[in-house]
């Protein structure tokens, strides 16, 4: 069946944080440049959820009573099935505790296992609710910078510092480690070898491994995400697992994700913080969404949707190839954002922002967010029209800004 990833949707003026978000502070548009902002920043797609998802929304709006939602068991098979067909991992009911979010639900593992001054794990660039949801909790940041590969103005990719990991574990007051797998910005899909090795160091020196799956399903055509918990059973045991059918499926608004972990000791603390943090309850749509998007058609439409995906990805970096030499742009290997290195410019990545957004009315997520000055991160998911008129103003910008230097 084919989809349609062309129609573009009117979100501006529909209450879309993403298209109707308080501008940066010292931006300042005129109502008429607002109106043409083209927003290619925050994760969130601008297809429209799949028909079978919103098919089965519409049947459960058409049952008019919206109270307090229990879970039923298909909910939960739906999950074990699906991470059991689609990516090897072995669940059974009791290890799965859903919440609103990935976000809550990294906030309250942290709070769930980690004690105030203890130290947690992250790898920039990275996602920045990490270092929000790391500090709100009182925990200390430890910061062991991915690797960067590749070099010159070329593509270039990143690598896991095992050494950095090794030496940030075998500290006794750090506590967890945070990975994101696929990663956010820096787009890898960590191999078995690879997250069989970070398992390794976490062990040797008993930090809990807390990996971040939300974009598990948005991967390059031809490569394959594997699960933390699914490389072998001492991953499993050592880790909890985030994830959500939201950015998969563009549901993110329906508020709803699972916290994965075969340790009935951790899963007691979690649900703690949980009911703690007041995310315990859920809408009645977001398991309604998750039952019909993890099926065999749900898997149709991720096929698709990653081949555009993929397209995007080549158009934009065929382009900076093209124009921009000397800004490198990162291997995307998963999820549907494109991280570019414009260091060479000379500029803070936020002033790059704001310029862009001011000039161009192209609205792109500046580095530092995720602790990565000199990059731009830009989000591929998106009519492939919007997209070329959206590098069209970004190639304007970069042109006028470089002309200027």
């Amino acid at each position: 069946m084919p989809y349609d990833f062309d129609a573009v949707p009117r979100r501006r003026g529909s209450g879309s944080y993403k298209w109707d978000a308080e501008l940066p502070e010292g931006v300042v548009l005129s109502p008429e440049q607002r109106e043409r902002v083209i927003p290619l920043w925050v994760a969130d797609m601008d297809f429209p959820a799949a028909p079978f998802i919103l098919e089965a929304l519409r049947r459960r709006c058409d049952h008019g009573v919206f109270g307090y939602t229990k879970v039923q068991d298909s909910y939960y098979e739906a999950v074990i099935r699906w991470f059991g067909r689609r990516h090897s991992l072995r669940l059974e009911r009791d290890w799965i505790q859903y919440t609103s979010g990935v976000v809550p639900a990294l906030s309250a593992v942290i709070k769930a296992l980690a004690a105030p001054g203890e130290g947690v794990i992250l790898q920039t660039p990275v996602y920045n609710c990490f270092f929000s949801s790391v500090r709100n909790n009182g925990c200390r940041l430890v910061d062991v910078p991915l690797l960067r590969r590749g070099s010159g103005t070329g593509r270039f990719t990143y690598a896991f510092d095992f050494e950095g990991l090794e030496k940030a574990c075998a500290e006794p007051s750090n506590r967890l480690l945070l990975l994101c797998n696929p990663h956010n910005p820096a787009g890898r899909v960590w191999t078995a070898e690879e997250l069989a090795q970070v398992g390794e160091i976490a062990r040797r020196h008993d930090v809990i491994v807390v990996t971040d799956e939300i974009h598990c399903e948005i991967v390059r055509p031809g490569l394959k995400f594997v699960p933390f918990a699914a490389v072998n059973e001492a991953n499993l045991h050592g880790s909890v697992t985030l994830c959500s059918p939201s950015k998969s499926f563009n549901i993110a608004g329906l508020q709803i994700a699972n916290i994965l972990s075969d340790r009935p000791e951790w899963r007691e603390r979690i649900d703690r913080a949980i009911n703690i943090n007041e995310v315990c309850d859920i809408n009645p749509f977001g398991p309604v969404a998750l039952e019909a998007a993890y099926t065999a058609e749900g898997e149709r439409w991720l096929e698709a949707l990653n081949e555009r995906v993929s397209a995007h990805f080549d158009l934009l970096s065929e382009r900076f190839r093209r124009d921009f030499p000397s800004l490198p742009v990162c291997e995307l290997e998963g999820t549907y954002l494109a991280w570019i290195d414009v260091s060479s410019m000379g500029l803070s990545s936020t002033r790059l922002e704001a310029e862009l957004l001011r000039g161009e009315q192209v609205w792109v997520n500046a580095g530092s967010m995720y602790g990565s000055e000199g990059f731009i991160r830009i989000n591929l998911a998106c009519p492939t029209a919007l997209l070329c008129e959206g590098l069209d103003r970004v190639a304007a910008g970069l042109k006028r800004r470089m002309q200027s230097l």
